[in-house]
C-alpha cells in the first residue's frame, strides 16, 4: 500500500471516528428505534398534515400487512412513482417493513422510461399518484405490475384543505376517472387501515435488497443499482458521525425539497432525519416563494439542497421579506457551488454549505466536507468514516497516484453497491477487485481532501438532475427529418448545466427549434428537454467517425469566454469614458471666475 494512503484522517474533526461500529439490522428498525426514543416527536410536516414517529411506525406496520393481504412476498419490486408526500415517506417505510425490494421512480418519467424501469427491475406492485393514472392506464399491458395503490394530494391534507382540493380538482376537471375493483386497483388509504399489523423478520441485512435505485451509464440504459438494507444504514451511521453537531436531544428540522425518487434526496430528506428523531418539512416540488414562506415560518435548521436552489433563492426579488436565519448548516451535493454564491448565502441565513459527493452506486454519500474543521471551497471534502479513496492512473486503471495528480477516483467502503441487477458485464466494469471505479477525474491533496475535475462519463447535471446525453441523442435519431444528433451539457450559472442539441438535418429539410423541443417534450422527462438548439452542417468526429462531444463543450466554453471578455471590455470602456468626462467637466472654467487669476480683483 502507498505511503500516501489515507492522509485525510489528520484532517477529520476531532470528535469523528474513521472507524465506526455498525448496526447491522433491517432499515426499518431504525424507524422503530426512534419511534421508541421519541414517540411524540413530529417525524414529517406536509401543509396541515402532522404524523409524530409513534404515529408513522404504526401506519407502517399496518400499510406492511395490507401489502402482504394483497400478495407481496420477500423480495417482490414494489415502484413508487410519488412526490415527496407523508404517503411517499409511509410506502418507503411500510414497503421495507413487508420485506418488499422498493423502485423509487420519477414521476416526471415519460412512457418509454417507465416501461423500461418497470419491466427490467420486474416490479410487481406501484404504488403512485392519482393524476399520474391516465399516463399509466395507457402502458397497462406493457408493464409487469400487478396490483396499483393509487393515492391524491388530498389524501396528504387534513380538513379543510382536502376539502378545498377536491373541490378544486372537480371545478378544473383534473380529477382522474380511476376503476377502483379492490382487486386489483385499490385506494391507498384503505392501506393504512385494519388491525392487523406485519413485520417481516426474515430479512439479511447484508445480503438483502431494500432498493433498485436506477442510474444511467455511459451507454445511457438507466441500470439497477442493487442496494442493501446494510449499504443505506451504513451510509446513515456514516452521515449521523460526520454531522456531529446536530443536536438530536433536541431535535433537528429539516427542509426535504430534494426528491425521494433521487437517492440523494431519499438519503438526506428522509433516512438521515429519522435515525435522528428530526421533524421533515416535506415539499412535493421545488417553488422558491413557498420555500421561503415556509422557512420564514417553521424555522427549520438543516437545508440538504443543490447548488442551483441555493442559487435561485439568491435571485428572488423579495428575497429580504424572509427571515432564513434559522438555517444552520446546508448540505450540498450533485455539483460545484461557486465560490461567491457560497459566501453571499452565508451573508443571507447565517448558514455554512458543506459540499460533498456521491453516487447512486454508493448509497450514495462518500466525500462531505468537514463540520467544524478545514473546509476547501470547490472541493468535495474528506471521505466518509471507513471509506476508502484513492486516484488511480486512468490508462492502468489500477496504479495509484500520489496527492496532486490527477486521475480516475475509486472507492470501497461499507456504503457500496453489490452490483447493477442482472447486469454482470456492466457490474464488472465499476466494481474491481472490490473498488467502485466512479468514471470522475478527480485529484486529492496532501491533506486528503478530494477534488472533482472533470467527468469521464457524458452525464449532465442541470439543477441536480443527471441527465444521459445518448438518451437524448436516440430519441432524435428517430425523427425522420434528423440526419444526426449529439446532445452537450453546455455551463449556466443557474443550473450548473443545459441541454444543448446539435443537428444536421438530411437533404432538403428545414426544421425548427421549436418544432425539435416540442418533439422532444413529447419523448422525454420535462428536465431533460434542451433548452438550446443549434443546426450545423456537419459534426466534430475522431478518425473512426465519433462524434466529440468534449469539442462542442469546448467551443460553447470558448464562446463563454469571449463574451465575458467582451463584456468586460464594454465595461472597463465606459468606466473609462466616464471617468474622462469627469475630467472633461472639472476642467471646464467658471463663468464666474476671471480667465486669469491676475485679473481677479
Amino acid at each position: 500500500m502507498a505511503d500516501f494512503e489515507h492522509p485525510w484522517i489528520k484532517s477529520y474533526d476531532p470528535n469523528v471516528s474513521y472507524h465506526l461500529d455498525y448496526e447491522s439490522r433491517p432499515l426499518f428498525e431504525f424507524l422503530e428505534q426512534t419511534a421508541r426514543r421519541w414517540p411524540k416527536r413530529t417525524a414529517i410536516v406536509f401543509q396541515n398534515y402532522k404524523l409524530s414517529y409513534a404515529k408513522l411506525n404504526k401506519l407502517t406496520k399496518i400499510f406492511a400487512a395490507n401489502l402482504r393481504s394483497r400478495g407481496l412476498r420477500p423480495g417482490d419490486r414494489v415502484a413508487v412513482m410519488l412526490p415527496n408526500s407523508p404517503m411517499a415517506v409511509i410506502s418507503y417505510w411500510g414497503i421495507l417493513r413487508a420485506g418488499g425490494v422498493i423502485v423509487m421512480c420519477n414521476p416526471l418519467y415519460m412512457e418509454t422510461e417507465i416501461v423500461h424501469q418497470f419491466n427490467d427491475s420486474g416490479a410487481k406492485f406501484l404504488v403512485m399518484l392519482d393524476l399520474l393514472w391516465p399516463k399509466i392506464e395507457k402502458l397497462r399491458k406493457e408493464i409487469p405490475i400487478e396490483k396499483f395503490f393509487v393515492t391524491g394530494i388530498e389524501d396528504c391534507l387534513r380538513f379543510p384543505l382536502n376539502f378545498l382540493y377536491r373541490l378544486k380538482t372537480r371545478k378544473q376537471r383534473k380529477a382522474a376517472k380511476i376503476p377502483f375493483d379492490g382487486k386489483t386497483v385499490f385506494r391507498f388509504r384503505k392501506m393504512l387501515q385494519g388491525r392487523e399489523s406485519f413485520t417481516c423478520r426474515g430479512i439479511n441485512p447484508s445480503e438483502d435488497l431494500a432498493l433498485l435505485q436506477y442510474t444511467g451509464g455511459t451507454t445511457g440504459v438507466p441500470k439497477g443499482c442493487m442496494i442493501t438494507h446494510d449499504n443505506l444504514a451504513a451510509n446513515m451511521q456514516q452521515c449521523r458521525a460526520q454531522l456531529h453537531q446536530l443536536d438530536e436531544k433536541r431535535g433537528e428540522s429539516f427542509i426535504a425539497v430534494l426528491p425521494y425518487f433521487h437517492i440523494y434526496g431519499l438519503t438526506v430528506c428522509l433516512n438521515v432525519p429519522t435515525i435522528l428523531g428530526s421533524t421533515a418539512y416535506i415539499f412535493p416540488r421545488y417553488v422558491p416563494k413557498d420555500l421561503l414562506k415556509a422557512i420564514h415560518k417553521h424555522k427549520p435548521t438543516i437545508f440538504p439542497g443543490a447548488p442551483s436552489v441555493y442559487i435561485s433563492l439568491l435571485q428572488q426579488k423579495d428575497l429580504k421579506k424572509f427571515n432564513l436565519r434559522s438555517i444552520n448548516y446546508c448540505i450540498s451535493g450533485s455539483a460545484p457551488m461557486p465560490v461567491e454564491y457560497i459566501e453571499q448565502f452565508k451573508q443571507v441565513t447565517g448558514a455554512e454549505i458543506i459540499e460533498g459527493y456521491g453516487l447512486s452506486e454508493a448509497s450514495p454519500i462518500t466525500h462531505l466536507n468537514p463540520f467544524i474543521g478545514d473546509r476547501k471551497y470547490g472541493s468535495i471534502g474528506l471521505p466518509f468514516p471507513d471509506t476508502e479513496a484513492k486516484i488511480v492512473d486512468m490508462v492502468v486503471g489500477g496504479e495509484e497516484l500520489p496527492p496532486g495528480k490527477m486521475g480516475e477516483l475509486v472507492l470501497r467502503g461499507p456504503q457500496v453497491m453489490k452490483g447493477y441487477y442482472n447486469r454482470p458485464n456492466d457490474t464488472a466494469d465499476v466494481l474491481r477487485n472490490g473498488w467502485l471505479y466512479t468514471g470522475d477525474i478527480a485529484t486529492m491533496d496532501e491533506d486528503g481532501y478530494f477534488r472533482i475535475v472533470d467527468r469521464r462519463k457524458d452525464l449532465i447535471i442541470s439543477a441536480g438532475y443527471n441527465i444521459y446525453p445518448r438518451e437524448i441523442d436516440e430519441v432524435l435519431y428517430q425523427h425522420p427529418k434528423i440526419k444526426e444528433a449529439v446532445a452537450v451539457g453546455i455551463p449556466s450559472e443557474t443550473r450548473g448545466e443545459i441541454v444543448k442539441v446539435y443537428l444536421v438535418l438530411h437533404d432538403g429539410e428545414e426544421l425548427s427549434k421549436a418544432e425539435v423541443m416540442a418533439y422532444c417534450r413529447e419523448k422525454l422527462a420535462a428536465y431533460k428537454v434542451p433548452r438550446k438548439v443549434e443546426f450545423r452542417d456537419d459534426l466534430p468526429k475522431t478518425m473512426v467517425g465519433k462524434v466529440l462531444r468534449r469539442a462542442l463543450r469546448e467551443e460553447e466554453e470558448e464562446k463563454m469566454l469571449r463574451r465575458a471578455e467582451r463584456k468586460a471590455a464594454k465595461r472597463k470602456a465606459a468606466k473609462r469614458a466616464k471617468s474622462q468626462s469627469a475630467d472633461a467637466d472639472a476642467g471646464t472654467p467658471n463663468p464666474d471666475q476671471a480667465d486669469n487669476p491676475a485679473d481677479a480683483g
